[in-house]
């Protein structure tokens, strides 16, 4: 049997699963299934009877946690070989996350096909909390509260939005669902479409048909999704309306100029195809070089969590200069712990985006997103006039969180700058003011921060030579002393909704 023949057998079994769930909800109302090995959760251990861990040997001795890392550390055979070896060292043998990383080379090999197994009396919180993220119910993303709305409108026009909509997310339902792909775009049809091309999924490439195999068959609790910038090419797509009307679909005229264009060829990465089963998605993040984004769903439906530039969301840790940001390694770590808390949090943003709709990020918020089903989806980065400036000083005072330039390209702000004289002088100037207006409204907010400090000691000086005693800072009153990073902290918040330093 032919490699296409069997790719189109595996989209039907595909389809039929989505039309079952679609029909009855059963995967998304459902509650928490049995373990299909037995495996419970850690605390069951307490007061068990039998913990078929005392049968691993040396390996008793360890967390799981460090045999987790001494599984990774092996190859495909190895880690078969050591699995034999007990039922306990077996269950991490098939855990399904370690495979995730190793199916790539060995994923036609049936000798790697997993056996049913049985473990009764084996209790880990490493093995059992993927299986619970993996299979958690996801009704509590269909209800959402109604403050947390993300707007949902119709047809948007250019003027509309940079007016009323540039900085705030939002649904639109009628601006993308006439473009071609929204129309041919099936799973049968796309397969065929992709048929013997490779695309990045993540940290590698893959045909698209090995990546679809594993699309079906996986349980894991954090899919792979596959993430490509060059699919126009790979897909021989045109982009943009045709007079020959052969267009795949064409950048939405209601978002505006998009100012990044004028860099042409020397562009960094900016549009990407996303494909990806049920729960795969991104954690926490804000889209790069200061920019927008739309995300026009294809096929299924994606969950959307948002927050303002401002608010981090809970659950998230950022370095001072925001060049890091850490967060539970998985969707589903932070549903699990952090969802209900981020729900009462002011300014939370939440979402289902739809096929045939697109979905709105203005530039710096943090975003979540997970597939509620699998799906096919078309998102593009862009700069509008409004978030010009916003754009240009990241470029300029934040480059080392620049990314997706090419190397031979030493200063984007320099290249950046001089494009825009060439094409769009007036909206330049009009950015470079802005720029210049802000940075002379931190810097003013931080001189009087600092001043404020100084006058604080001097007077606190000249009381001490007065009364011929030595004022120690620990001695001051409550309110009356700012550290340096309180000063900070001050300066993030001038009032302007932005979250950059003062340079």
């Amino acid at each position: 049997m032919s490699e296409t023949v069997l790719l189109l057998d595996r989209i039907k079994d595909l389809i039929k699963r989505i039309q079952v769930r679609k029909k009855n909800m059963s995967q998304i109302t459902a509650g928490l299934p049995p373990h299909p090995w037995a495996i419970k959760p850690l605390g069951n251990a307490f007061g068990a009877e039998h913990n078929i861990k005392t049968a691993a040997g040396l390996f008793a001795a360890l967390p799981d946690e460090f045999i987790l890392r001494i599984f990774e550390l092996l190859g495909p055979e190895s880690i078969l070989r050591l699995g034999e070896t007990c039922k306990f060292l077996c269950a991490f043998s098939r855990f399904e996350e370690l495979w995730k990383t190793k199916f790539i080379e060995w994923v036609d090999d049936s000798s790697i096909k997993r056996r049913p197994i049985r473990c009764e009396g084996l209790y880990s919180d490493v093995l059992y909390r993927p299986f619970e993220n993996a299979h958690a119910p996801l009704r509590h993303h269909l209800n959402i509260p109604p403050n947390n709305q993300i707007p949902r409108i119709g047809q948007l026009s250019a003027e509309e939005f940079e007016d009323k909509w540039y900085d705030k997310p939002f649904i639109a339902t009628e601006v993308v669902n006439d473009w071609p792909v929204m129309q041919y775009w099936n799973w049968i049809d796309f397969a065929r479409k992709c048929n013997g091309a490779s695309f990045t999924c993540e940290a590698v490439d893959l045909s698209f048909n090995k990546y679809f195999g594993y699309m079906v068959d996986q349980e894991d609790e954090s899919p792979l999704y596959l993430f490509d910038s060059t699919f126009v090419e790979k897909l021989n797509l045109k982009v943009g309306r045709s007079p020959q009307r052969d267009e795949a679909y064409w950048v939405p005229e209601c978002f505006g100029v998009d100012y990044f264009g004028v860099l042409g060829a020397q562009r960094p990465d900016h549009r990407w195809l996303i494909v990806g089963p049920q729960r795969s998605g991104s954690t926490f993040h804000k889209d790069p070089n200061g920019t927008s984004a739309w995300n026009a769903v294809v096929l299924g439906s994606k969950y959307w969590i948002m927050f303002p530039p401002i608010s981090v969301p809970p659950g998230v840790f950022v370095s001072k200069d925001q060049s890091e940001v850490t967060s539970p390694i998985s969707i589903g770590d932070w549903l699990r712990d952090f969802h209900a808390l981020a729900r009462d949090t002011p300014d939370c943003k939440e979402g289902i985006c739809s096929e045939g709709e697109i979905l709105h990020v203005p530039a710096g918020w943090w975003h979540l997103v997970m597939n509620l089903e699998e799906g096919i989806a078309i998102t593009q980065n862009f700069v509008g006039r409004r978030y010009l400036s916003h754009a240009l000083g990241f470029l300029k005072y934040k480059p080392d969180q620049v990314s997706g330039f090419d190397s031979d390209i030493t200063d984007p702000y320099q290249l950046f700058v001089s494009r825009l004289e060439e094409q769009h002088p007036k909206e330049l100037e009009w950015a470079l003011v802005a720029i210049r207006k802000k940075h002379a409204l931190r810097k003013r907010k931080w001189d009087e921060v600092t001043k404020t400090d100084s006058s604080e000691k001097e007077s606190s000086e000249r009381e001490a030579d007065s009364s011929g005693k030595r004022v120690e800072q620990e001695s001051a009153p409550e309110g009356s002393k700012r550290s340096i990073s309180d000063c900070f902290r001050f300066c993030f918040s001038c009032g302007d909704g932005s979250d950059e330093e003062v340079p």
